[in-house]
């Protein structure tokens, strides 16, 4: 798989669908992802668009440079509005762009298309955050104690984040348990969306309630649909795939 150079970062990416006639989807992965946990839904939904696929590893993440300072509250606004417009400029993408984002990539799908409106086609949210609530710090503090303890858990993260799994792992929940993020919110940012938006999240979210969709339709407004996949918990493309190809694919071609 091919790396993109940006200023001082390799960033790790791959292609699927590459000859499809239709528009890119660009996937940006969940807090703890990279492109192999993705599995097939990538290439899958691309197929069933017609569409080109961009799956890639933010810095920090699976093959990419690890991560080179200490993350601040804002980290998501930076991968947003700072590597995303750096690696779509590196790759010569110059078209507008549908996204699909899962949990931290769709907080960060969010502010992408906020801050630049004309690179963005329709944006496809999964349990997307703009909120920090108690079930998430609750959910997170469990998995950190699993880390610590179990050599299992980390073994397995490490087959896809190699050299960066303690330092992305540690990053991702030091980050949100620290009480400086405990007030990250970014409802008045995304307010100035203009995309047509899907937000969709599982009805048993052990990271997120029904609020996060709320303040996603109330702050997005007429251009954003939201919807509750029920029975499912924080990964809805792997959890529901069938449903969730289906309902990216309606909504993706125009008919909902």
């Amino acid at each position: 798989m091919p790396f993109a150079q940006l200023k001082d970062i390799r960033l790790h990416y791959q292609w699927v669908n590459e000859n499809a006639s239709g528009p890119i989807i660009v996937f940006l992965h969940e807090a703890l992802g990279s492109i192999g946990q993705w599995k097939d839904f990538p290439e899958l939904l691309c197929r069933a668009t017609n569409c080109r696929g961009l799956i890639y590893e933010r810095q920090g993440h699976g093959k990419s440079t690890g991560l080179t300072s200490v993350r601040t509250p804002n980290y998501m606004h930076d991968y947003a509005w700072q590597e995303l417009p750096e690696l779509l400029n590196a790759l010569e993408i110059e078209e507008k762009v549908h996204l699909f984002g899962h949990s931290d990539g769709g907080s960060i799908a969010l502010l992408f298309s906020a801050k630049h409106p004309e690179k963005v086609n329709k944006v496809i949210t999964e349990a997307a955050h703009v909120i920090v609530e108690d079930v998430t710090l609750n959910g997170i503090k469990p998995v950190r104690e699993h880390f610590l303890s179990d050599p299992v858990f980390k073994e397995k993260l490490a087959r896809y984040h190699f050299d960066n799994t303690e330092s992305i792992f540690l990053a991702w929940c030091d980050t949100w348990l620290s009480p400086d993020f405990r007030n990250w919110d970014i409802t008045q940012e995304i307010k100035s969306i203009q995309a047509t938006l899907l937000s969709f999240q599982g009805s048993d979210d052990e990271y997120g309630t029904h609020e996060q969709l709320d303040l996603i339709k109330k702050s997005v407004g007429q251009n954003a649909l939201v919807k509750e996949i029920a029975g499912c918990k924080h990964i809805p493309h792997l959890e529901k795939k069938e449903e969730v190809l289906e309902l990216s694919h309606d909504f993706l071609v125009g008919s909902i």
